[in-house]
C-alpha cells in the first residue's frame, strides 16, 4: 500500500487543480467572451466529451498499458493548459472549447484506467481500503479546490489558477512514472507480449481480429450475465438525475433563504456534505481492513442510495438550517458508502472486463447527470426546488427500494456473492452476478449492464 498512498497523493494534487479550474475556467470564459451562453456551451462540450469518451476509454484501458495511459492523459492536460496560457488573447476563446474536449476526454480516460487498475496495484483483498483512500483524497482536493478558487483568482488572477492546474497534472504524471506498480493482471500482460511477438504475421492478424470480435461479444455476455449489477447501474443513472437536480436547485434555494447572502447556505451544505463523505469513506476503509472483511455489499449500496436521496430531499424541505445541515451530513455519509460499495463491486469483475465496465459506467453516469441538468433547469422555471429535487431523487429511491426487495427476496447477501477480482469462468466471462437460488439468472438471461461512478459537479463527476 505504500506505493498506492503515493499514487493517492499525486491523484489528489491533480484533482485539486481540476476543482480549482472548474471554478476559474467558468469565470474566465465568461470574461473572455462576455456571454453566458458561451460559458454554458463550454460545460456542455466538456460533458458530452466525457459521455462519448467513456466508451472509448473502456476499450483503451483493456487494450493498452494503463499506467502509460494515465501518464499520457495527465501530460496532455498539462500541455493544453500551457497552450491556453501562451495563446494570444484573440485566440483564447476558440482554444477554450478545444480545452473542454481535451480535459473531458483525458479526465475520463484517467479515471477509468485508475479505478480498473486498483485490484492489480494493491491486490483484490485490499481494494476496498484503496478505494477509501482514493475517494478521501479526492474529497479533500474538492474542498481545497473550491475553497481556494475565489482567493486564487481574486488575488493572483487567472494565469496563476491555470498555471496551478498545469503544475498539478505535471506532479501527478511524475508520481505515476516514478512508481513501480503493475496496472494489469499478469496473464493480460503476458497475452499482450505474445501478441506483440506475433507481429504482423497472418496468424497474429487473425488473432487480433478474433480478439476484437470476442471483446465485443464478451462485453454483451457479461452484461446479460449480471442482472443485479444492471440494476445497480440503473440506480446510478437515476442518481445522476437526482444529483443534477440538487446541484441546479441549490443556488435557487439558498437565494430564497437569504437574498442578501445567497452563498451562505451553499457553502454550509457542501462543507457538511464533504465532512460526512470523508468520515464514511474512512469508516468503510477501516472496517474492510480488519479481519479480511469485504466491505459494503449490494444491500448496503441499495440502502445507502435510498438514504442519500431521501436526505437530499429533506435539505430542500424548508426546515430549520440546523436540520437541513444535519441532512446534508447524512447525505454525504450515505454517498460515501454507496461510492465505496459500487466501485468495489465493479472491481470484482475479471481484469479483462473491468475496463469496459468502468468506461460504460462513466458514460452512463455523465449521461444521467447531463440530462438531469437540462430537465432540472426547465422544471425549476415552473416548480419549487423541493418539487424538482423530490421528483428526480424520488425516482432513485423507487429503483433502490425495488433493488433491495429483489436482493432480499432471492437471498443475495451482496459482499459474499461477489466473485474475487481476477476470477473468471472457463470461457473467460465474469461469473454470474445475478440472482442466486431458485431465481437464478443464466448468462443468457435478460438484461444489459454497465457501471457509473458517482454523480455530481463533474470533474469526472466526483462530487454530488
Amino acid at each position: 500500500m505504500r506505493h498506492f498512498r503515493l499514487l493517492v497523493v499525486g491523484n489528489g494534487v491533480s484533482a485539486y487543480g481540476s476543482y480549482l479550474n472548474l471554478v476559474a475556467l467558468n469565470v474566465f470564459i465568461y470574461e473572455v467572451t462576455d456571454s453566458a451562453l458561451a460559458a454554458g456551451l463550454f460545460m456542455a462540450v466538456r460533458l458530452m466529451t466525457s459521455v462519448v469518451s467513456g466508451f472509448v476509454s473502456g476499450r483503451l484501458v483493456s487494450a493498452y498499458d494503463r499506467k502509460r495511459l494515465m501518464v499520457g492523459a495527465d501530460l496532455t492536460q498539462c500541455a493544453a493548459m500551457v497552450a491556453l496560457l501562451i495563446a494570444p488573447a484573440g485566440g483564447r476563446a476558440g482554444l477554450l472549447y478545444v480545452l473542454a474536449v481535451v480535459t473531458g476526454f483525458c479526465s475520463t480516460l484517467s479515471g477509468v484506467a485508475l479505478r480498473s487498475s486498483i485490484p492489480e496495484i494493491v491486490g483484490p483483498e485490499l481494494r476496498v481500503r484503496a478505494n477509501s483512500l482514493l475517494a478521501t483524497g479526492r474529497s479533500l482536493a474538492m474542498i481545497a479546490g473550491f475553497a481556494s478558487a475565489g482567493v486564487v483568482v481574486a488575488q493572483l488572477g487567472y494565469v496563476a489558477a491555470i498555471s496551478l492546474d498545469a503544475a498539478s497534472f505535471a506532479v501527478s504524471a511524475s508520481v505515476l512514472m516514478s512508481l513501480p506498480i503493475r496496472t494489469k493482471a499478469e496473464r493480460a500482460e503476458k497475452a499482450e507480449q505474445a501478441e506483440k511477438a506475433a507481429g504482423g504475421s497472418e496468424g497474429g492478424q487473425r488473432g487480433g481480429a478474433g480478439e476484437g470480435k470476442a471483446e465485443n461479444l464478451g462485453a454483451l455476455v457479461l452484461l446479460r450475465a449480471a442482472p443485479v449489477l444492471a440494476v445497480m447501474i440503473a440506480v446510478r443513472a437515476a442518481d445522476g438525475l437526482g444529483s443534477s437536480s440538487h446541484n441546479v436547485a441549490l443556488p435557487v434555494y439558498s437565494s430564497a433563504l437569504d437574498p442578501s447572502h445567497p452563498a451562505t447556505f451553499v457553502s454550509q451544505f457542501w462543507a457538511t456534505w464533504a465532512i460526512g463523505n470523508i468520515v464514511m469513506q474512512q469508516i468503510c476503509g477501516r472496517w474492510a481492513g480488519r479481519g479480511g472483511r469485504q466491505g459494503p455489499g449490494e444491500r448496503a449500496f441499495a440502502i445507502g442510495a435510498c438514504v442519500m436521496s431521501a436526505a437530499f430531499i429533506v435539505v430542500f424541505a424548508g426546515l430549520p438550517t440546523g436540520v437541513a445541515v444535519a441532512a446534508a451530513l447524512v447525505a454525504g455519509m450515505a454517498d460515501g458508502l454507496t461510492e465505496i460499495a459500487y466501485v468495489s463491486r465493479l472491481q470484482a469483475a475479471p481484469d479483462e472486463q473491468r475496463g469496459r465496465l468502468f468506461g460504460l459506467s462513466a458514460s452512463v453516469e455523465n449521461t444521467g447527470f447531463g440530462l438531469g441538468m437540462l430537465v432540472s433547469g426547465a422544471l425549476l422555471d415552473r416548480f419549487t426546488p423541493l418539487q424538482v429535487v423530490g421528483l428526480l431523487h424520488g425516482l432513485a429511491i423507487a429503483l433502490c427500494l425495488g433493488m433491495f426487495v429483489v436482493l432480499v427476496r432471492y437471498g443475495r447477501t451482496g459482499g459474499g456473492a461477489v466473485p474475487a477480482a481476477g476470477a473468471s469462468s472457463a470461457e473467460g466471462v465474469a461469473p454470474t452476478a445475478g440472482l442466486s437460488g431458485e431465481g437464478a439468472t443464466s448468462p443468457a438471461g435478460p438484461s444489459a449492464e454497465g457501471a457509473a461512478p458517482p454523480a455530481g459537479p463533474s470533474v469526472e463527476s466526483e462530487a454530488r
